[in-house]
């Protein structure tokens, strides 16, 4: 049996979340402030909202934190699924904050209100300026690691809606048309939202172990069983250990009963230089009529 763990690098994302942090949490003081000051309760609303960001921010810190935690006897992969499941919740409280948005413009669309006045549309500017800095830190990160990108959606709706805050209270001081500010934010609460919906889809698979999308199955079958010597294979399981890694574990039957080191090696090499599997357990079984492994015909 051969067994292969290899650690893929990692960029360290101690500063940014730690810099994006900071950073909303002096926004949110910005809108209390200036919400106090122009008696805006939409302002003070928002700066509630934005919170949500910070505790975004934090569980993905705290689980890309875990993850780095090393095996116990107990947890023998370590906390690395810890990412997963900060990634899922992650989703569904952007879900929910898009669903809030979402509400409040139905509402106004139907009882429209006017523009709360200039300070709000610079305060929102400002929003955009910090969420679209945040969401740059996470830019890099969020196309191979789930974690990190669920925490980059956060930030990348959050400025969406800034954006929209701002053109619309524009627009409507020139024309004083309302209803431009709830048709806004209900197309920049669509366009967010097919994105955040593939996000739980991919948060919702790696929580229940299926194949990661950018693994096919059935091309790592026919690479094995292409393998010299090799008859057939059982018991094919490729599941995510975090967002990052992904781990195999394969039963393949040979004609011979000598165990190839040799091969062995560029089975792992080839695994995770060409399917991006970091983890991989590969049992070799020699070809017998007296022997019959248990888990063959288990799906």
């Amino acid at each position: 049996m051969a067994h292969d763990h290899h650690e893929p690098e990692t960029i360290n994302y101690n500063r940014a979340f730690s810099l994006g942090i900071i950073l909303n949490i002096l926004f949110v003081i910005v809108e209390v402030a200036y919400g106090f000051y122009a008696g805006s309760l939409a302002l003070i609303a928002d700066a509630g909202h934005n919170m949500s960001d910070v505790f975004s921010l934090l569980l993905a810190w705290g689980a890309y934190y875990l993850a780095k935690k090393p095996p116990t006897l107990r947890r023998t992969y370590g906390l690395k699924k810890a990412t997963v499941l900060a990634s899922l919740l992650s989703t569904l409280l952007l879900l929910v904050a898009l669903g809030m948005i979402l509400y409040e413009a139905i509402e106004r669309l139907t009882d429209p209100q006017p523009v709360a006045g200039l300070i709000v549309i610079i305060v929102a500017a400002i929003g955009v300026v910090i969420n679209s800095a945040t969401a740059w830190l996470f830019l890099r990160g969020q196309k191979s690691d789930l974690n990190i990108k669920a925490a980059y959606m956060h930030m990348v709706a959050d400025a969406a809606v800034s954006v929209g805050v701002v053109l619309a209270g524009v627009l409507i001081l020139y024309t004083g048309w309302l209803w431009i500010d709830p048709v806004l934010s209900i197309i920049i609460v669509a366009v967010v939202f097919v994105g955040t919906w593939g996000l739980l889809k991919d948060s919702v698979n790696l929580s229940i172990d299926a194949v990661p999308e950018t693994i096919q199955t059935a091309e790592v079958e026919h690479y094995l069983l292409s393998l010299p010597g090799i008859i057939s294979l059982h018991d094919l399981h490729i599941w995510p250990l975090s967002t990052t890694q992904t781990a195999l574990s394969v039963h393949l039957v040979t004609q011979t009963t000598e165990i190839d080191n040799t091969l062995l090696e560029r089975i792992q090499h080839t695994l995770h230089e060409s399917f991006g599997i970091d983890h991989a357990t590969i049992q070799t079984e020699y070809q017998s009529d007296t022997f019959h492994c248990r888990l063959e015909k288990e799906i």
